[in-house]
């Protein structure tokens, strides 16, 4: 090769090193915006939690909020010290309720609902949702003298739902669909729609699965009660944040897949969903099933029921 050509080449290759460098500068002098901004400027993110989500997110024996999502967000906190060098981050934790807390993240008061939200097309308008961290079904539970077993059971019965949440539609719609004649009630939270059924104002509870299974486990008589033999959806829960945010949703989705990816996750299931929690020991026993593991294998933001089967 001439001398020239050589000295061409080198050249070439020096503009380009340079050229990465000059590039990878201005990525890191670009400015934070949306959210990030908002927590590196006040030096607080808020953590939004439900009382009786359990295990996703309640109130353990120290009345703190704990749970499945809670220690999912604990990690994305983690990440966000990390990201915006914010070692001493304040965390504040706000209560919210099915009612409140799409309207509570979309005013910014709260960062992140680590509860037990379904994502869907309709929230999708208003708020951002993370990769998949549960797939549920909606089903109902009933008293097991009562031995019903499917909607069609409860045809002119009274049954529960609690308010804001999107099982009170559905459950709406189906008995319309199936001409069932449902009494419909709603509880103000979880905690108050199981009320309704123990105390004998509701024939039967309608949530979703894993939820009921919660609820029966921490009420005084675990084995009177009867999760339905079918259920009425497939619904993927998510960590909800600020709509239109990608740099925010960037960082909370590469964090819940680098728990996937590494297997992490399945420890931090097991710990909430077959081993007992707090306050009181309960046990769950509900294994991690093949709609989850598909989701943690291929991660989706999806709210489509079809990704999920």
């Amino acid at each position: 090769m001439q001398r020239s050509s050589l000295l061409s080449l080198r050249a070439s290759q020096v503009c380009f090193a340079l050229a990465l460098v000059l590039a990878a500068q201005t990525a890191v002098a670009q400015p934070l915006t949306g959210t990030l901004k908002k927590i590196k400027d006040s030096g607080e993110i808020t953590i939004g939690y439900r009382e009786s989500s359990i295990p996703f997110s309640y109130l353990g024996g120290d009345t703190q909020p704990v749970g499945y999502s809670q220690e999912l967000c604990g990690r994305i906190v983690d990440a966000v010290k990390k990201q915006l060098n914010l070692p001493t981050l304040k965390v504040n934790h706000q209560a919210v309720t099915s009612q409140n807390r799409i309207p509570l993240v979309v005013n910014g008061t709260v960062t992140l609902e680590c509860g037990s939200t379904v994502n869907n097309a309709e929230r999708q308008q208003q708020v951002g949702f993370s990769v998949t961290s549960f797939v549920v079904a909606t089903r109902f539970i009933a008293k097991k003298s009562a031995n019903y077993k499917t909607i069609d059971d409860l045809k002119g019965k009274t049954v529960a739902c609690t308010t804001g949440t999107n099982t009170l539609k559905r459950v709406r719609e189906l008995g319309a669909a199936r001409g069932l004649n449902l009494n419909i009630i709603a509880g103000k939270d979880h905690a108050d729609s199981m009320l309704l059924l123990t105390s004998g104002r509701a024939d039967a509870f309608f949530e979703d699965d894993i939820l009921l299974t919660g609820m029966v486990a921490a009420s005084t008589d675990p084995q009177g009660y009867a999760l339905s033999i079918e259920g009425y959806s497939v619904d993927p829960y998510a960590i909800m944040f600020a709509k239109d945010d990608p740099d925010l949703k960037k960082l909370v989705d590469n964090t819940l897949s680098g728990l996937y990816r590494s297997g992490e996750i399945k420890a931090i299931y097991d710990k909430w969903f077959t081993k007992p929690i707090p306050p009181r020991n309960l046990v769950l026993n509900f294994p991690m099933g093949a709609a989850l593991q598909k989701a943690i294998a291929q991660p989706t933001d999806s709210a489509d029921p079809a990704a999920y089967k």
